[in-house]
């Protein structure tokens, strides 16, 4: 009997304890498993991905000078976030153009909220961002990706900084060339500067102009870059003597300001030229003026357009121009240079950069990466690019066998083309400078001597480097 009870008491405890086990080891995996979802749930967990493109996804009015680059990221942003839905959720903060710059330099140097990525659309900010510490370097992240080898180089090239590393990813090169109404000139944009002045005369006499151009001080001098600097580089003129000063005083240049006067005095150029707000495209647009130098991605732009025949393209949209080049009644040409110089032209690169303190750098690459899908490329070159692919396999997209594409293609092709600024390594101040000094020379006071104004100025410009 004693053992029976022993037996029994026994397996009573066995039983008490190995249910004190089971509830301790269903505890045990509760404990765990929340501890497994709740870390699930930090991972999955979607993070803002901010970027800062000079483009409104918000802004719907067809009017807009923007609307080609709203229109893209009103499209592209639900894509992106659908492509990395639970990982990335993509908010663009619209940015001015002209004060993008200097608000991140702002933004940097006071330790604020900086973007994950930021749109650069003129390759010679690079030059002050990197100088105030604002830019990171993509070299070696840039370098792993597959798609790298395929860029072109002189895209490449335009994304480095003064230190030769890459700064900034291209996506779209953007040359300057010459819009051109053919029942203007129906023989063919002149090759001479010679050729170019008779023809003027001969529009004169029909109450023409040959050529309009941002002849205004403008918007920080950005007039030097587009027909200015073709000029001056057509007639194999220079800003720099490579090594981060400034050289005006030129025969060469000289010879260009002399020409620009000429244009000017002689009545071939519209006074709308020299008004500022971008007034000058309004002669190209009625078409009393021939052509218009300027960047390429100016097509955008310049409308509703009226042909010399008559016809009108008003739809209001880039279209406008596209449309005008299809038809024939506008081509684009390279611009007239000097006896032994090719005709040149300023370029530029448009791309991404990743500013100094960006909170999701890895949100930046995973766009970055999704945009170099041809597709995706083609669509942003078209888009907020506004030029030629600096990827090769997007070239052969069919967006860029269009007769636009094909006719830029042909006016480049012809053109020895380079970034204006060369060693300057205060680009922002430069341009401003030498603009000033041009629309002095050839509208404000054309009599005074060109050599003292161009010395004064780079002497101005020198004294602080």
């Amino acid at each position: 009997m004693k053992r029976k009870w022993s037996l029994i008491i026994f397996v009573l405890l066995f039983s008490l304890v190995l249910a004190a086990c089971t509830s301790d080891e269903a505890d045990t995996e509760a404990e765990s498993g929340a501890a497994e979802e709740a870390e699930v749930a930090e991972v999955v967990e979607v993070q803002d991905f901010i970027t800062w493109y000079q483009y409104d996804q918000d802004n719907e009015d067809p009017a807009s000078d923007e609307r080609v680059g709203n229109e893209y990221l009103r499209n592209t942003i639900p894509q992106f976030n659908e492509a990395f839905d639970g990982t990335w959720n993509w908010i663009n903060q619209p940015k001015a153009f002209d004060k993008m710059t200097t608000e991140l330099v702002a933004a940097v140097q006071a330790g604020g909220d900086v973007p994950d990525l930021y749109e650069l659309s003129n390759s010679q900010d690079i030059i002050p961002l990197h100088k105030n510490g604002a830019l990171q370097d993509l070299t070696a992240w840039a370098q792993a990706q597959s798609w790298f080898d395929d860029l072109d180089p002189s895209g490449v090239e335009g994304c480095k900084g003064p230190d030769g590393k890459l700064y900034c990813i291209p996506l779209s090169q953007r040359p300057q060339l010459v819009y051109v109404w053919a029942d203007r000139f129906p023989d063919g944009y002149p090759t001479t500067p010679e050729g170019l002045l008779e023809e003027a005369a001969r529009l004169k006499e029909e109450g023409l102009y040959a050529i309009t151009f941002f002849g205004s001080t403008d918007k920080g001098g950005e007039g030097l870059t587009r027909a200015i600097w073709t000029t001056m580089a057509s007639f194999g003129g220079t800003l720099d003597d490579g090594d981060e000063n400034m050289l005006l005083n030129t025969p060469e240049n000289i010879a260009a300001i002399e020409f620009l006067r000429e244009i000017v005095a002689n009545e071939y150029v519209p006074e709308i030229a020299f008004a500022g707000g971008f007034q000058e495209e309004e002669a190209f647009k009625d078409s009393s003026a021939g052509s218009f130098p300027t960047g390429l991605f100016g097509y955008r732009y310049v409308n509703p357009l009226t042909a010399p025949d008559g016809t009108a393209y008003d739809k209001g949209s880039a279209e406008d121009m596209l449309d005008a080049i299809a038809a024939g009644d506008v081509y684009l040409s390279p611009f007239v240079s000097v006896e032994g110089q090719d005709p040149s032209c300023g370029v530029d690169v448009a791309g991404l950069v990743i500013p100094t303190g960006a909170k999701n750098p890895e949100a930046a690459y995973d766009y970055i990466n999704w945009i170099m899908d041809p597709e995706q490329n083609a669509e942003w070159v078209v888009g907020p690019g506004g030029g030629f692919p600096v990827r090769k396999a997007t070239q052969s997209h069919e967006l860029f066998q269009q007769p636009f594409y094909v006719e830029a293609a042909k006016a480049v092709g012809a053109s020895s083309c380079r970034p204006w600024y060369g060693s300057l390594q205060r680009p922002n101040e430069a341009q401003e400078l030498v603009m000033q000094a041009v629309y002095k020379l050839i509208k404000q006071d054309p009599t005074a001597d060109i050599a003292e104004v161009l010395t004064a100025t780079q002497e101005e410009y020198n004294a602080a480097n």
